[in-house]
């Protein structure tokens, strides 16, 4: 799917969610629900409240905690596939840690972190490698063997095996847990810039909501939203680009 349909079908959804957002807005009639003209009319306001560095500052933190959550997630996910020892060790403990709500640590991450980024940065990754560590575990275990007899055939050594079976084998489902996950690192944020913070997209939501500045506020979601947008359609060009052998049926997203 090219950039240009995406961007078609981003944008049929947009009108759709627009129309859906008036008629109820009309319906309900009230200063809590805005009618979208009236937050897109003011949006230019928003500059000098300097909404932009909330957004960089939750750029910042989701992803600092994104590329955390992968580097510890494939080097744990590769361990537990690779190594019965390593999968007897960290089996359990993963099995026993993924169920938890980490979200019920955040008083626990800010007492020992602080409340700056670091607290939200570790909170995000505590709720997103688990995620990584089971795709990339599950992804190297489902290869079947018989994929590797021919290249093993050819005298390749243990390097060109995993760059060239165990790579494109984990990728299509790291990229679609990550272009998923997403939605999760920024639903955490946003709960986490609830405490501790003067910034980020989070705090100004609650800041607004507090202010009964509603235009404000459904601004603000607004902007997280699209921001999440953003991060999704760059992870799936990115799956485009360097997973071409991957077959995409003709409604999927």
């Amino acid at each position: 799917m090219k950039a240009r349909k995406k961007i078609k079908i981003f944008l049929q959804g947009f009108m759709l969610f627009n129309i859906l957002w008036y008629i109820l807005a009309v319906l309900v009639n009230m200063r809590v629900l805005p009618k979208p003209a009236d937050v897109y009319l003011n949006m230019n306001q928003l500059y000098g409240e300097k909404l932009y560095i909330h957004v960089f500052v939750s750029l910042y933190r989701v992803l600092g905690g994104l590329a955390i959550s992968l580097v510890l997630g494939i080097s744990i996910g590769l361990l537990m596939a690779y190594s019965r020892i390593g999968n007897k060790l960290l089996n359990p403990l993963v099995y026993f840690t993924y169920p938890i709500p980490k979200t019920a640590l955040l008083p626990v991450v800010m007492l020992l972190f602080g409340l700056g980024d670091r607290s939200k940065i570790i909170l995000i990754v505590l709720i997103l490698v688990f995620q990584v560590i089971v795709a990339v575990k599950d992804a190297i275990l489902n290869i079947s063997p018989e994929t590797y007899h021919p290249i093993k055939s050819l005298g390749a050594s243990r390097l060109q095996i995993f760059t060239h079976i165990t790579v494109p084998a984990i990728l299509p489902e790291l990229l679609t847990n990550l272009r998923l996950s997403i939605g999760t690192a920024l639903s955490i944020l946003f709960f986490a810039e609830g405490y501790g913070t003067q910034y980020g997209i989070g705090y100004y939501i609650l800041d607004a909501w507090m202010r009964i500045d509603y235009i404000g506020m459904y601004a603000g979601i607004i902007v997280i939203s699209l921001l999440g947008f953003a991060l999704f359609i760059l992870i799936d060009l990115l799956e485009e680009a360097v997973c071409k052998w991957k077959v995409k049926l003709p409604y999927s997203l």
